[in-house]
């Protein structure tokens, strides 16, 4: 046991995150950062048994309230050491136990001395670091004076909190004390008699309460707890002896309390144990009494159908010996059971799985096939034509693994439609997974069965509810799933779309074998950049860029219209809307790949007349020689020419029979004037490149985005500067450094181009250059905007304007040469959408224009360009004026 000790006025300090060493305790600790390493063995092993550390209680900066004094780093000291002062309420950055990263310390201002009872050295293999096991025994507190640093440790100057020997024997005299020092001791070995009932212990501890003085068992005692950071705190504060009893006393008896609890908790599970078995025999007698009367009509039924339903499931012979085992453990449960409804559930699953149950397949017809898409399907010749290229296959060979046709293209071009087309071809049902944002790997496979609240994929969970082994699955934006530290489902969607390893896809929560081979995939995505290659590879894609402004007008006249009517309960006989206003429409207020800005449009020209429809004021007259108004009801209760506001309609009528109710004298015809009304001012003008490429220094670029193609501006300008480069409108890194390309062959042919009068004159001499994307808040990047920068900065230089319609797309090299791009297809409907006349593209993609309409391509003038001096001649209005007498 501790016996008081001479303390020195200055001690090494080791902290102790969120914990306490109260006097008398005794701790086992292994050192292994720097600084506890360095202080250990300077303080304990060069001292052997004359070494004394303090340990010093520090709290962590998220865990920090105002609960008293702190330390903080101060000035440094006359003797050389970085000293701190007492301070309340303030805390400083310190680096603890040698971490790289600097943390907020705050330290307490009051400590316990400490000795070695045994240390013990150790290098650690094979970095050869050397650490320290200590057991330390607490001995007394102190208070920190001044906290200052030694080398990687801290040191301190402290004053001893124990009192002397006459002081104490004032305080044993107290009444006060006395009477806590019995409460005390009662509380103590009430405890320590209920231990002793529980472990069959406590004969040294008895002796400690008669050997120990009582203020020195506190302190032991509440060591021994498992008690909260801030309580530690509160019993190493209480320096005053009464306080520590009183305080000592209350955590005695509220661990004595616990444990009451404890014992009282544990003897009320075990009568509930010993309820349940006896409940357990009770049934199983009363089995065996109704099994003797014949009287068997009792909850085994459900587990009967159960086992019926099983058994035509069709399981293959290795799952259905798995389903009988399970089977046979669920009749062995008793529904109270844990565990009884997670197996009832499983097997629930294996009974309603179509492990062989398929649709029968019509006798394909492409005739019929080629009309249905023709009609459901305005263009897309070359997606239709490869669907039907794989229907062929599947009318030859039946049994044939086709690939897994992906869409590509921007929202709203039907890439969705395209599969349900494809199942209704084959005469199969259809089932749609949405992907997008899944970023769970059980959203594939399942969750294992030993999750609480575990379930099935979605693939296992989409067949149960479909019914048949070999739907048209469609998994809805592929490229939008995500991953995290709960798995990446594109790895896990590896294995449903390969035909050599779905056969046995392993779902988790299944736990068996199940053949995908007989599903028809179908996956849709907006762009292929964020779909992994491996996954790519198994897939083949189709790409829809997007339908022209002719196929937008014959969709919207053959398709958007009749269904927007219908779904607005309306017909021709009240809205009209004339083939020129569709193409206004389209014109001046969408300008997107697909078609879904062009329906919601018509939808809103609808409402508008579903408004007037509604909002007619004038009764209508009803006859009995209306023939879908007869019936007994509507005879008994109006005479001739009777008026009425509200009519019971049977309810076989349908939507067009009850809008011919509210008759108009003329339908509504829209026309421009309605437009401006109901959508708006035009968003978009013809004119608008006119106007934006009106001054020197703009151009027009081209660009690919997941909506389709899109018409970029490319703005630049000069100012008075140290001849610098600014880039603005939230560019990446590729496109930036297109613009430093640019700019630097422009200013390396500045003489041949006349924008420098003679060789070595620098054309950024006391200016800078500021280039500028519009649509700021939209992140732009890629290569394909090269040609467009450096017509722009020609432009600027020569102060000549370019073609307003004239628009252009391709990566240049430092010496000009014009290298092919990607998405040219998608560009040039984007560049025909907005109005241009005439499209530059490389010279080496001439073999992609095969893929743009024809119509398209006959309203536009292609010009080929090989080198940045094609470019050039063909964007300003003449040529290049300066050709003729450059060396170009």
């Amino acid at each position: 046991m501790a016996e008081s000790v001479e303390l020195p006025s200055r001690l090494g300090i080791l902290p102790f995150r969120n914990k306490v060493l109260l006097p008398g305790a005794i701790i086992r600790i292994r050192c292994t950062s720097p600084s506890s390493v360095k202080l250990v063995e300077q303080e304990l092993w060069q001292r052997e048994e004359k070494g004394l550390i303090g340990i010093l209680p520090v709290r962590d900066a998220a865990e920090t309230a105002s609960v008293g004094p702190a330390l903080s780093q101060g000035v440094g000291s006359d003797h050389g050491e970085r000293s701190s002062r007492i301070q309340v309420g303030t805390t400083d950055p310190q680096k603890l136990d040698g971490k790289n990263q600097q943390e907020v310390i705050h330290w307490h201002t009051r400590g316990v001395a400490a000795r070695a009872l045994h240390l013990s050295r150790g290098v650690e293999k094979p970095s050869g670091r050397v650490t320290y096991t200590v057991v330390l025994e607490g001995l007394c507190r102190f208070s920190v004076q001044e906290l200052s640093t030694r080398g990687t440790y801290y040191t301190a100057r402290i004053s001893p909190l124990e009192m002397t020997k006459a002081d104490m024997e004032q305080v044993e005299q107290d009444p006060d004390f006395v009477s806590l020092s019995r409460q005390f001791k009662a509380t103590a070995m009430e405890l320590i008699s209920v231990l002793e009932q529980k472990q069959k212990t406590g004969g040294r501890t008895k002796v400690l309460l008669e050997t120990v003085p009582v203020h020195k068992l506190a302190d032991i005692f509440v060591a021994s707890f498992e008690i909260s950071f801030e309580e530690q705190l509160c019993m190493l504060d209480s320096v005053d002896l009464k306080l520590r009893l009183s305080k000592a006393t209350e955590l005695v008896d509220r661990h004595l309390q616990s444990i009451r609890v404890a014992e009282k908790i544990t003897q009320k599970v075990e009568g509930q144990l010993s309820k349940s078995q006896k409940e357990f025999l009770l049934r199983q007698q009363m089995r065996a009494i109704k099994e003797e009367l014949g009287d068997n009509d009792d909850d085994e039924d459900d587990v009967a159908a159960l086992e019926r339903k099983m058994q035509t499931a069709g399981m293959p012979s290795t799952i259905w010996k798995h389903a009988q085992k399970e089977l046979r453990r669920l009749k062995k449960m008793q529904p109270q059971q844990p565990g009884y409804n997670s197996s009832r559930a499983y097997l629930e699953l294996l009974a309603d799985l179509p492990w062989e149950k398929a649709s029968e397949e019509l006798e394909l017809d492409l005739k019929a096939a080629k009309e249905r898409l023709d009609h459901d399907h305005y263009g897309l010749v070359k997606v239709k034509q490869r669907i039907i290229e794989y229907l062929a296959v599947r009318k030859l060979k039946p049994d044939a693994r086709g690939p897994v046709l992906c869409f590509v293209g921007p929202p709203g071009v039907g890439k969705t439609s395209l599969a349900s087309s494809i199942a209704t071809a084959l005469g199969r049902k259809f089932m749609r997974i949405s992907l997008g944002g899944v970023k769970d790997e059980a959203d594939i496979r399942g969750h294992r069965r030993t999750y609480i609240g575990s379930m099935p994929g979605r693939l296992i969970d989409g067949l149960k509810r479909v019914g048949v082994c070999n739907p048209v699955m469609l998994l809805d934006e592929i490229d939008k799933t995500g991953s995290d530290v709960r798995g990446d489902p594109a790895s896990a969607l590896l294995e449903v779309l390969d035909p050599e390893q779905n056969k046995t896809f392993n779902d988790h929560y299944l736990n068996v074998p199940f053949d995908l081979s007989k599903v028809v995939f179908v996956a849709t995505a907006n762009k292929v950049q964020p779909i992994p290659p491996p996954l790519l590879d198994r897939m083949e894609v189709i790409e829809l860029p997007g339908y022209t402004p002719e196929e937008k007008l014959r969709i919207a006249m053959g398709h958007l219209i009749p269904r927007v009517l219908d779904q607005h309960g309306l017909s021709s006989d009240f809205l009209q809307i004339p083939e020129a206003m569709v193409r206004l429409i389209i014109q001046r207020y969408t300008r997107e790949a697909g078609v879904r800005n062009l329906e919601r449009n018509l939808a809103a020209l609808a409402r508008a007349a579903a408004v007037r429809v509604a909002e007619q004021e004038q009764p209508v007259p009803l006859s009995r020689d209306v023939p879908r108004f007869a019936s007994p009801l509507v005879e008994n209760r109006l005479a001739d020419g009777a008026e009425v506001e509200m009519e019971v309609i049977p309810m076989d009528e349908n939507n067009h029979e009850i809008s011919n109710a509210f008759k108009l004298a003329s339908p509504l015809v829209v026309d421009e004037a309605m437009l401006e009304k109901v959508l708006g001012p035009p968003r978009f003008d013809d004119r608008e490149a006119a106007d934006r490429v009106a001054t020197p220094g703009v151009s027009v670029g081209l660009v690919w985005t997941t909506f389709g193609g899109e018409v970029q501006f490319v703005e630049a300008t000069a100012m008075v500067g140290k001849g610098e480069l600014h880039l603005t409108g939230q560019l990446g890194d590729v496109i930036k450094e297109s613009a430093q390309i640019a700019l630097t062959w422009v200013r390396a042919r500045a003489t041949d181009l006349k924008l420098a009068a003679a060789e070595g004159i620098n054309i950024l001499d006391g200016r800078d250059i500021h280039i500028h994307f519009p649509a700021g808040a939209v992140p732009k990047d890629g290569p394909s905007a090269g040609v467009t920068l450096v017509t722009a900065l020609v432009s600027l230089f020569s102060q000549k304007r370019v073609r307003a319609d004239t628009a252009m797309t391709g990566e240049m090299t430092l010496r000009g040469l014009v290298l092919p791009v990607g998405g040219v297809k998608d560009k040039v409907l984007a560049a025909h959408r907005c109005g241009i006349k005439r499209v530059i593209l490389p010279e080496r993609n001439l073999k992609d224009l095969v893929e743009v309409p024809p119509a398209v391509l006959g309203s536009l003038e292609i010009l080929l360009a090989k080198r940045m001096e094609d470019v050039l001649e063909q964007a300003f209005e003449g040529g290049c004026p300066w050709r003729q007498h450059s060396k170009l």
